[in-house]
């Protein structure tokens, strides 16, 4: 059998800018071990590192991506219908896998020309409060033609099922998203934002997570404060939300005590997450938007004792091994309880840890995309004349 070629359409780049070019990247690397030919479509200027560059082709998108949000967004369908005919046509791909649902109208493509069109759904993006009534119904109808054109629906959380119509049944398939054990990372306060330069080791709660209400940092904050801990919480996002949000956190944050709630915006450096994540005191997971997060398999994996809030989603990834929260009281006495019980904290740490390497291993992950691509591929084989 000739070598199967996979592309991944969709990422900004490979590594260090969200879940998809992680997934990417992690995915791409094994998939490339076990012989398949890897392909991933990349914006212009952006970085990859050795590694990845060795064993997946990257393809650069031909017009650089501006910077104005409104115009980016525009910049992203194009991006991605430009690569739906440059792997279908030009490059004559087994498997042309979309990482989001903008290529919409253009996921039937590469099915009628017989290469298997699989669609990541992401989350929920169309609940999203952070776009308007336009911006969701669009996303609405563009998942709706990507679910009608493509061969497969990726879904890496069970419950992302219950937000699909149970006709397209027959198309979905859950694949996790991947998570892998790290190094461990030597302190080093030369390496933090200027802001936390002073803070040291399992002395501050940390949250990682984009800035942005359904991400609801201000329940964490609120909850942070009515707790009785003396110690900083240090929130690692940039601010993409609304004016008036963020002028709401600030207040909060300027209302605060001096040092008890740390912005550092955004850290895109991998390392440099790990070093803080691995020696936080406890982690707060607040996402409460759709699918397997990544930020939250990482937190496990760090042996954190985490708070998270409480959906079925965050349910479904770490069932019993973390504490639940659902609202400001709740979040204040889980804070408490954690700092009352050394034993609680070992606990759940370890527990959270095991399971996330035994369920959600980038290994176990790029098997069962193997799985998934061989068969697809062996059916769509014996339906062909």
């Amino acid at each position: 059998m000739s070598q199967i070629s996979i592309a991944f359409v969709g990422a900004r780049g490979l590594g260090n800018y969200g879940g998809f070019e992680t997934l990417a990247k992690e995915l791409g690397i094994r998939l490339a071990d076990k012989g398949f030919k890897v392909l991933c479509s990349i914006e212009p200027g952006s970085s990859s590192d050795a590694e990845s560059m060795r064993q997946i082709e990257t393809v650069v998108f031909p017009l650089r991506m501006p910077s104005h949000y409104a115009l980016r967004h525009v910049f992203e369908v194009l991006y991605d219908w430009y690569f739906a005919f440059y792997f279908t046509f030009k490059r004559r791909c087994d498997v042309i896998y979309f990482l989001g649902t903008t290529i919409s109208l253009l996921s039937f493509l590469p099915r009628i020309m017989g290469t298997t069109s699989v669609v990541n759904m992401a989350g929920l993006e169309w609940l999203r409060s952070k776009f308007s009534s336009v911006q969701r119904s669009l996303i609405r109808l563009s998942l709706y033609f990507s679910l009608l054109g493509c061969n497969i629906l990726i879904i890496d959380n069970r419950r992302l099922a219950d937000h699909v119509s149970h006709i397209w049944a027959s198309k979905m398939r859950y694949v996790s998203y991947g998570v892998e054990e790290v190094q461990r990372e030597v302190w080093d306060p030369s390496r933090l934002p200027e802001v936390i330069k002073n803070v040291l080791p399992r002395t501050y709660w940390l949250v990682v997570a984009r800035i942005q209400p359904d991400n609801n940092i201000h329940t964490v904050i609120q909850g942070f404060l009515e707790s009785h801990s003396a110690k900083p919480l240090v929130i690692v996002g940039d601010f993409s939300c609304p004016i008036f949000y963020e002028k709401t956190l600030r207040n909060l944050v300027e209302s605060a005590p001096p040092g008890k709630i740390l912005l550092t915006g955004a850290i895109y450096d991998s390392r440099r997450l790990n070093m803080l994540r691995q020696n936080a005191f406890g982690y707060v997971h607040p996402h409460s938007m759709g699918g397997t997060n990544p930020s939250l398999l990482e937190a496990m994996a760090m042996t954190n004792t985490i708070l998270a809030n409480d959906n079925p989603f965050n349910r479904e990834v770490a069932a019993d091994t973390v504490l639940y929260y659902s609202n400001v009281g709740a979040l204040a006495n889980g804070v408490d309880s954690v700092e009352a019980s050394s034993e609680l904290r070992s606990k759940m740490g370890l527990a959270a840890h095991d399971r996330v390497l035994l369920h959600y291993s980038w290994a176990r992950v790029a098997q069962e995309y193997i799985s998934l691509v061989e068969d697809s591929l062996s059916l769509d084989a014996r339906r062909r004349p």
